[in-house]
Protein backbone atom coordinates (compact mmCIF):
# COMPACT_ATOMS: atom_id res chain seq x y z
CA UNK A 1 0.00 0.00 0.00
CA UNK A 2 1.13 3.56 -0.76
CA UNK A 3 -0.11 5.93 1.94
CA UNK A 4 -0.44 9.56 0.95
CA UNK A 5 -1.89 10.69 4.26
CA UNK A 6 -0.73 9.60 7.71
CA UNK A 7 -3.13 10.27 10.61
CA UNK A 8 -1.32 10.32 13.94
CA UNK A 9 -2.70 10.42 17.46
CA UNK A 10 -0.72 12.65 19.86
CA UNK A 11 -0.64 11.36 23.44
CA UNK A 12 0.82 7.88 23.81
CA UNK A 13 1.63 7.85 20.10
CA UNK A 14 3.46 10.87 18.69
CA UNK A 15 4.72 12.04 22.09
CA UNK A 16 6.95 9.96 24.34
CA UNK A 17 6.23 9.45 28.03
CA UNK A 18 7.90 12.81 28.76
CA UNK A 19 5.45 14.50 26.33
CA UNK A 20 8.18 15.25 23.80
CA UNK A 21 8.64 14.46 20.11
CA UNK A 22 11.71 12.27 19.71
CA UNK A 23 14.32 13.25 17.13
CA UNK A 24 13.77 10.00 15.19
CA UNK A 25 10.05 10.74 14.95
CA UNK A 26 10.65 14.36 14.01
CA UNK A 27 13.01 13.28 11.24
CA UNK A 28 10.66 10.60 9.89
CA UNK A 29 7.75 13.06 9.77
CA UNK A 30 9.91 15.60 7.91
CA UNK A 31 10.99 12.93 5.41
CA UNK A 32 7.38 11.91 4.79
CA UNK A 33 6.35 15.53 4.21
CA UNK A 34 9.28 16.00 1.81
CA UNK A 35 8.01 12.96 -0.10
CA UNK A 36 4.62 14.63 -0.54
CA UNK A 37 2.79 12.76 2.21
CA UNK A 38 0.17 14.67 4.24
CA UNK A 39 0.63 14.38 8.01
CA UNK A 40 -2.57 15.01 9.98
CA UNK A 41 -2.73 15.05 13.78
CA UNK A 42 -5.94 13.49 15.12
CA UNK A 43 -6.28 13.97 18.86
CA UNK A 44 -8.59 14.07 21.84
CA UNK A 45 -6.73 17.17 23.00
CA UNK A 46 -8.28 20.59 22.91
CA UNK A 47 -7.22 22.66 19.90
CA UNK A 48 -5.28 25.14 22.04
CA UNK A 49 -2.94 22.49 23.47
CA UNK A 50 -2.65 20.45 20.27
CA UNK A 51 -1.82 23.36 17.94
CA UNK A 52 1.71 24.03 19.31
CA UNK A 53 2.65 20.43 18.52
CA UNK A 54 1.43 20.75 14.93
CA UNK A 55 3.38 24.00 14.57
CA UNK A 56 6.47 22.36 16.05
CA UNK A 57 6.34 19.79 13.23
CA UNK A 58 5.80 22.53 10.61
CA UNK A 59 2.50 21.01 9.54
CA UNK A 60 0.16 22.87 7.19
CA UNK A 61 -2.67 20.35 7.27
CA UNK A 62 -5.97 20.62 9.18
CA UNK A 63 -5.77 19.75 12.88
CA UNK A 64 -8.46 17.35 14.13
CA UNK A 65 -9.04 17.98 17.84
CA UNK A 66 -11.58 17.16 20.56
CA UNK A 67 -11.79 13.56 19.26
CA UNK A 68 -13.15 14.76 15.94
CA UNK A 69 -15.58 17.41 17.17
CA UNK A 70 -13.48 20.28 15.82
CA UNK A 71 -11.20 20.48 12.76
CA UNK A 72 -9.41 23.78 12.20
CA UNK A 73 -6.76 25.37 10.05
CA UNK A 74 -3.61 25.51 12.18
CA UNK A 75 -2.48 28.88 10.84
CA UNK A 76 -5.63 30.91 10.18
CA UNK A 77 -7.80 29.25 12.90
CA UNK A 78 -10.55 28.82 10.30
CA UNK A 79 -13.14 26.24 11.35
CA UNK A 80 -13.20 23.48 8.74
CA UNK A 81 -15.50 20.96 10.42
CA UNK A 82 -17.49 21.29 13.65
CA UNK A 83 -19.92 19.02 15.48
CA UNK A 84 -21.08 20.61 18.78
CA UNK A 85 -22.91 18.85 21.61
CA UNK A 86 -26.40 20.17 22.29
CA UNK A 87 -26.74 22.30 25.43
CA UNK A 88 -29.56 20.17 26.96
CA UNK A 89 -27.46 17.01 26.66
CA UNK A 90 -24.43 18.81 28.07
CA UNK A 91 -26.46 19.94 31.09
CA UNK A 92 -27.75 16.39 31.59
CA UNK A 93 -24.22 14.97 31.49
CA UNK A 94 -23.09 17.42 34.17
CA UNK A 95 -26.16 16.59 36.24
CA UNK A 96 -25.40 12.85 36.06
CA UNK A 97 -21.81 13.45 37.17
CA UNK A 98 -22.73 15.11 40.44
CA UNK A 99 -23.95 12.10 42.50
CA UNK A 100 -20.77 10.22 41.55
CA UNK A 101 -18.43 13.04 42.46
CA UNK A 102 -16.98 13.07 38.94
CA UNK A 103 -15.24 16.29 37.91
CA UNK A 104 -16.55 17.77 34.66
CA UNK A 105 -15.49 20.60 32.35
CA UNK A 106 -17.18 22.18 29.32
CA UNK A 107 -15.27 23.30 26.22
CA UNK A 108 -16.39 26.26 24.08
CA UNK A 109 -15.17 28.76 21.47
CA UNK A 110 -14.61 26.72 18.30
CA UNK A 111 -13.63 29.86 16.36
CA UNK A 112 -10.83 30.99 18.68
CA UNK A 113 -8.24 29.21 20.79
CA UNK A 114 -10.91 27.58 22.94
CA UNK A 115 -12.47 28.30 26.30
CA UNK A 116 -12.84 25.87 29.22
CA UNK A 117 -15.59 26.42 31.79
CA UNK A 118 -15.42 24.76 35.23
CA UNK A 119 -16.98 25.19 38.62
CA UNK A 120 -15.10 23.02 41.13
CA UNK A 121 -12.38 20.41 40.73
CA UNK A 122 -11.77 17.89 43.51
CA UNK A 123 -8.69 18.65 45.58
CA UNK A 124 -7.31 15.15 44.97
CA UNK A 125 -7.78 15.29 41.18
CA UNK A 126 -4.20 16.42 40.64
CA UNK A 127 -3.93 15.15 37.05
CA UNK A 128 -6.96 17.14 35.88
CA UNK A 129 -5.65 20.25 37.61
CA UNK A 130 -2.33 19.84 35.79
CA UNK A 131 -4.19 19.38 32.51
CA UNK A 132 -6.06 22.65 33.04
CA UNK A 133 -2.88 24.43 34.11
CA UNK A 134 -1.49 23.95 30.58
CA UNK A 135 -3.65 26.83 29.34
CA UNK A 136 -4.79 28.92 32.34
CA UNK A 137 -5.59 31.93 30.16
CA UNK A 138 -8.66 30.23 28.67
CA UNK A 139 -10.10 28.83 31.92
CA UNK A 140 -13.35 30.40 33.14
CA UNK A 141 -14.65 29.48 36.59
CA UNK A 142 -18.37 29.71 37.33
CA UNK A 143 -20.46 29.06 40.43
CA UNK A 144 -22.58 26.33 38.81
CA UNK A 145 -21.40 24.62 35.64
CA UNK A 146 -24.77 23.09 34.78
CA UNK A 147 -26.60 26.40 35.13
CA UNK A 148 -23.99 28.15 32.98
CA UNK A 149 -24.60 25.95 29.93
CA UNK A 150 -26.78 28.05 27.64
CA UNK A 151 -24.99 27.55 24.34
CA UNK A 152 -23.95 24.31 22.66
CA UNK A 153 -20.41 23.40 23.79
CA UNK A 154 -17.79 21.61 21.74
CA UNK A 155 -17.87 18.81 24.30
CA UNK A 156 -18.20 17.85 27.93
CA UNK A 157 -15.15 16.17 29.42
CA UNK A 158 -14.52 14.32 32.66
CA UNK A 159 -11.29 12.94 34.01
CA UNK A 160 -10.43 10.91 37.08
CA UNK A 161 -9.53 7.45 38.40
CA UNK A 162 -10.27 4.62 35.97
CA UNK A 163 -12.92 2.94 38.15
CA UNK A 164 -14.83 6.19 38.67
CA UNK A 165 -14.74 7.01 34.97
CA UNK A 166 -15.92 3.49 34.09
CA UNK A 167 -18.84 4.03 36.47
CA UNK A 168 -19.62 7.45 34.99
CA UNK A 169 -19.46 6.02 31.47
CA UNK A 170 -22.01 3.37 32.42
CA UNK A 171 -24.34 5.95 34.00
CA UNK A 172 -24.14 8.12 30.88
CA UNK A 173 -24.78 5.10 28.65
CA UNK A 174 -27.79 4.09 30.75
CA UNK A 175 -29.40 7.54 30.70
CA UNK A 176 -28.27 8.99 27.35
CA UNK A 177 -28.08 5.87 25.19
CA UNK A 178 -27.82 6.85 21.54
CA UNK A 179 -28.05 10.56 22.30
CA UNK A 180 -24.32 11.11 22.85
CA UNK A 181 -21.02 9.57 21.78
CA UNK A 182 -18.79 8.45 24.65
CA UNK A 183 -15.07 8.22 23.88
CA UNK A 184 -12.63 7.04 26.49
CA UNK A 185 -8.86 7.42 26.73
CA UNK A 186 -7.57 5.18 29.50
CA UNK A 187 -4.15 5.04 31.17
CA UNK A 188 -4.41 2.17 33.68
CA UNK A 189 -0.77 2.47 34.76
CA UNK A 190 -1.49 6.04 35.89
CA UNK A 191 -5.01 5.17 37.13
CA UNK A 192 -6.42 7.93 34.96
CA UNK A 193 -9.15 7.95 32.33
CA UNK A 194 -10.40 10.84 30.20
CA UNK A 195 -14.05 10.48 29.22
CA UNK A 196 -15.39 12.71 26.45
CA UNK A 197 -19.10 13.31 25.87
CA UNK A 198 -19.72 14.31 22.27
CA UNK A 199 -22.51 14.56 19.76
CA UNK A 200 -23.32 11.13 18.25
CA UNK A 201 -22.11 12.08 14.76
CA UNK A 202 -18.64 12.80 16.08
CA UNK A 203 -15.53 10.61 16.05
CA UNK A 204 -11.93 10.68 14.91
CA UNK A 205 -12.90 8.54 11.91
CA UNK A 206 -15.71 10.87 10.77
CA UNK A 207 -13.45 13.94 10.97
CA UNK A 208 -10.58 12.12 9.28
CA UNK A 209 -12.87 10.91 6.47
CA UNK A 210 -13.85 14.52 5.77
CA UNK A 211 -10.21 15.63 5.58
CA UNK A 212 -9.36 12.68 3.33
CA UNK A 213 -12.23 13.50 0.96
CA UNK A 214 -11.25 17.16 0.76
CA UNK A 215 -7.71 16.06 -0.05
CA UNK A 216 -8.95 14.03 -3.00
CA UNK A 217 -7.74 10.77 -1.50
CA UNK A 218 -9.39 7.47 -0.61
CA UNK A 219 -9.33 5.65 2.71
CA UNK A 220 -7.03 3.05 1.12
CA UNK A 221 -4.41 5.79 0.82
CA UNK A 222 -4.46 6.49 4.57
CA UNK A 223 -2.25 5.11 7.32
CA UNK A 224 -3.47 5.67 10.90
CA UNK A 225 -1.37 5.31 14.05
CA UNK A 226 -2.88 5.21 17.54
CA UNK A 227 -2.75 3.66 20.98
CA UNK A 228 -6.06 3.99 22.80
CA UNK A 229 -9.82 3.31 22.83
CA UNK A 230 -10.65 6.58 21.10
CA UNK A 231 -8.43 5.60 18.15
CA UNK A 232 -10.30 2.40 17.25
CA UNK A 233 -12.70 3.86 14.70
CA UNK A 234 -9.86 5.78 13.05
CA UNK A 235 -7.87 2.55 12.78
CA UNK A 236 -10.90 0.80 11.29
CA UNK A 237 -11.27 3.57 8.71
CA UNK A 238 -7.68 3.59 7.43
CA UNK A 239 -6.36 1.37 4.69
CA UNK A 240 -3.32 0.63 6.85
CA UNK A 241 -3.51 0.74 10.63
CA UNK A 242 -0.72 0.73 13.19
CA UNK A 243 -0.98 0.27 16.98
CA UNK A 244 1.70 1.34 19.43
CA UNK A 245 3.46 -1.26 21.58
CA UNK A 246 2.57 0.76 24.70
CA UNK A 247 -1.16 0.26 23.98
CA UNK A 248 -3.28 -2.05 26.13
CA UNK A 249 -3.38 -5.69 25.07
CA UNK A 250 -6.91 -5.49 23.64
CA UNK A 251 -5.69 -2.78 21.24
CA UNK A 252 -2.71 -4.84 20.16
CA UNK A 253 -5.00 -7.81 19.57
CA UNK A 254 -7.13 -6.02 16.97
CA UNK A 255 -5.08 -7.53 14.18
CA UNK A 256 -3.22 -4.41 13.08
CA UNK A 257 0.53 -3.96 12.73
CA UNK A 258 2.15 -3.29 16.12
CA UNK A 259 5.04 -0.85 16.03
CA UNK A 260 7.45 0.16 18.80
CA UNK A 261 6.30 2.04 21.86
CA UNK A 262 6.12 5.82 22.08
CA UNK A 263 9.45 5.72 23.94
CA UNK A 264 10.94 3.54 21.19
CA UNK A 265 10.10 5.87 18.29
CA UNK A 266 7.21 3.68 17.14
CA UNK A 267 5.77 6.38 14.87
CA UNK A 268 9.14 6.77 13.14
CA UNK A 269 9.40 3.00 12.74
CA UNK A 270 5.98 2.83 11.08
CA UNK A 271 6.65 5.74 8.74
CA UNK A 272 10.01 4.31 7.71
CA UNK A 273 8.58 0.83 7.19
CA UNK A 274 5.49 1.75 5.22
CA UNK A 275 6.12 5.20 3.79
CA UNK A 276 9.69 6.49 3.52
CA UNK A 277 11.26 3.08 2.97
CA UNK A 278 9.05 2.25 0.00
Amino acid sequence: MSAYLVAIDIDGTLLDSSYRIGEETRRAVAEAIAAGVLIVLVTGRRFAIARPIALELNLHTPLISHNGALTKDIETLEVIDYHPLSAPLARRAVELARPLGADVICCYDPHGYGRVVIDTISADNVKLRRYLDRSPMIIEQVADLRASINDDPIQVMSSGPCALMDQFEQVLADHLDGQVKLLKTAYPAKDMTILDVLTPECSKAVALAAVVERSGLSRQEVMAIGDNHNDVDMLQFAGLSVVMENAEDHMKNLGYYVTGSNDEHGVAEAIERFIVGK
